[in-house]
């Protein structure tokens, strides 16, 4: 039998394969992503993460025992690890870590923070697993289809690799641990998959002013 965070991610696999699909998505594995878009998607992300670390601290407060605390805190720690990843792109590439949210991203930012206050533990899991099980599909999925000269191999090789998974997979652990109101919960989940792919959506096509 399918676990809570199994059945949910199949419920919504047809916006993973189209997030797979996505134009960013492949020009990030053909290497034909033009640089400045993918500059400004870096930017966007940078400040998604922010908002994505204040998320997991609010979800350790309201952790009902020590493994939540302990899981939550260790999350929150590869979430700031990911941030140095973007301050590398950042420096090689005169990328602005510090822009204006653009609405796709407050839109996600608005949503995880919200939930986060207002919301259990369980509900909170709900809305942050889709992105880290999408990135974690999409880095496994692009793997052996990425160039080897293109210049987001590392973007690619830091989504596929084993580390990422664990971290994913603890995040659906947590979410299977617990749950909440199942409607809710399927709510959350789907909502924020379709962020997602309103995230890719403005990084091609933002246009540079």
């Amino acid at each position: 039998m399918a676990s809570l965070s199994q059945s949910l991610w199949r419920r919504n696999r047809v916006l993973a394969e189209a997030a797979l699909e996505h134009t960013f998505v492949q020009g990030i594995a053909s290497g034909g992503l033009a640089r400045a878009m993918f500059a400004y998607y870096v930017g966007q992300d940078a400040a998604f993460l922010d908002a994505f670390c204040r998320t997991y601290a609010l979800a350790l407060a309201k952790s009902p025992d020590r493994e939540g605390l302990i899981a939550f805190r260790e999350l929150l720690d590869a979430a700031a690890d990911e941030l140095r990843l973007h301050k590398g792109y950042a420096a090689r590439w005169g990328v602005d870590l510090h822009q204006a949210a653009d609405s796709a991203t407050s839109a996600y930012t608005d949503f995880l923070l919200a939930v986060a206050a207002l919301e259990p533990v369980g509900h909170i899991a709900a809305a942050m697993t889709p992105c880290m099980r999408l990135y974690a599909y999409l880095g496994q999925q692009l793997s052996a289809r990425t160039k080897p000269d293109s210049p987001y191999r590392e973007w690619v090789e830091t989504y596929s690799s084993a580390e990422f998974e664990a971290l994913a997979r603890r995040l659906e652990v947590l979410l299977d641990r617990y749950g909440g109101n199942h409607d809710r919960l399927a709510v959350l989940y789907r909502q924020a998959m379709e962020l997602e792919l309103r995230f890719f959506d403005a990084a091609v096509r933002w246009e540079k002013p």
